[in-house]
């Protein structure tokens, strides 16, 4: 979508660059965790290790429209799903979309009361694991423009069995990635993680937390990015440390059984609560990769 508008006053073109530079980086990110993710399944020597290392499979998919000038729906995406032996099931995917959000879903987007004009990009991350030792993990960082343009995203961690040192360390590397920008950005950007994932119904957080933080939009455009991209750096270099830890222990079927219970509770609010959920199924996105955050097989007692 170049040149349709311009958001928070940003000139066209440069904002053409933003946009290019964050898509850009998504898809870097994309890469560089696909390729670590591989590299635990090849490493592995604990419980499946006799089956075929996992690899990731690519779909790419297209939004229906033509993309004219008039703000037709465009744009599209890449799903990269694996199955393997470390883990269930994982899918990174990536999305560059645009096009119109519909009344009156544009009354609750900012700036698309003025204007129902949007572009958004982003990578979007969940992993169920085999071992029921292993979190579950959910990561992702976008970039929305509409009259306004901001960044917004997070990580948080979903262990059927709490381990402290696994949540020390997540929240250490994340708290370091936002020390370097802003020392109020953990504090704030923690509480709201554990105050979004949270089943009112349950009365209880998902996991153990981690970081959320959404209309992220200063006046430094280029600290903003940075922000976000530390943010993804510091999920590539942590989670898998977290995998390796304990991806080659035995587990029996009563911990086994647990972690399906515990994957229950991340699907009630998964369709229950997500707004990222109901953000692309408002906005014509691709099912299979929206629905990507569901385990492949859970439990209810």
């Amino acid at each position: 979508m170049t040149g349709i508008f311009e958001a928070n006053g940003i000139e066209l073109d440069m904002m053409d660059d933003q946009k290019t530079r964050a898509a850009t980086w998504f898809e870097s990110l994309r890469d560089q965790i696909c390729g670590a993710f591989e590299h635990l399944e090849e490493t592995h020597s604990g419980p499946h290790a006799d089956w075929p290392a996992g690899h990731f499979e690519r779909t790419a998919w297209k939004r229906e429209g033509n993309g004219d000038e008039a703000g037709t729906d465009s744009g599209g995406g890449e799903m990269s799903i694996m199955r393997g032996r470390v883990f269930e099931k994982v899918g990174v995917n990536i999305s560059q979309v645009y096009g119109r959000f519909d009344a009156p879903f544009n009354q609750q987007i900012p700036g698309a009361a003025e204007d129902p004009r949007f572009w958004a990009a982003g990578i979007s991350l969940v992993a169920h694991m085999h071992s029921p030792f292993v979190p579950a993990v959910h990561m992702n960082t976008r970039m929305i423009v509409t009259t306004q343009s901001w960044f917004g995203g997070g990580a948080d961690l979903t262990p059927a069995f709490p381990d402290h040192k696994d949540t020390a360390d997540f929240h250490g590397a994340l708290k370091a990635a936002c020390d370097d920008h802003d020392a109020s950005y953990y504090p704030r950007y923690q509480k709201w993680c554990d105050e979004y994932f949270y089943l009112p119904h349950r009365q209880e957080t998902r996991g153990v937390g981690g970081i959320f933080y959404d209309q992220l939009a200063s006046d430094d455009w280029e600290d903003d990015f940075a922000f976000t991209r530390d943010v993804g750096r510091a999920f590539l270099d942590i989670y898998p440390k977290i995998v390796d830890r304990h991806m080659n222990k035995s587990w029996t079927d009563e911990d086994r059984d647990r972690l399906m219970i515990k994957r229950g509770r991340y699907a009630e609010f998964n369709l229950l609560y997500d707004r990222g959920t109901k953000f692309g199924l408002q906005t014509g996105g691709n099912i299979e990769a929206i629905l990507m955050s569901l385990p492949p097989v859970a439990k209810w007692p």
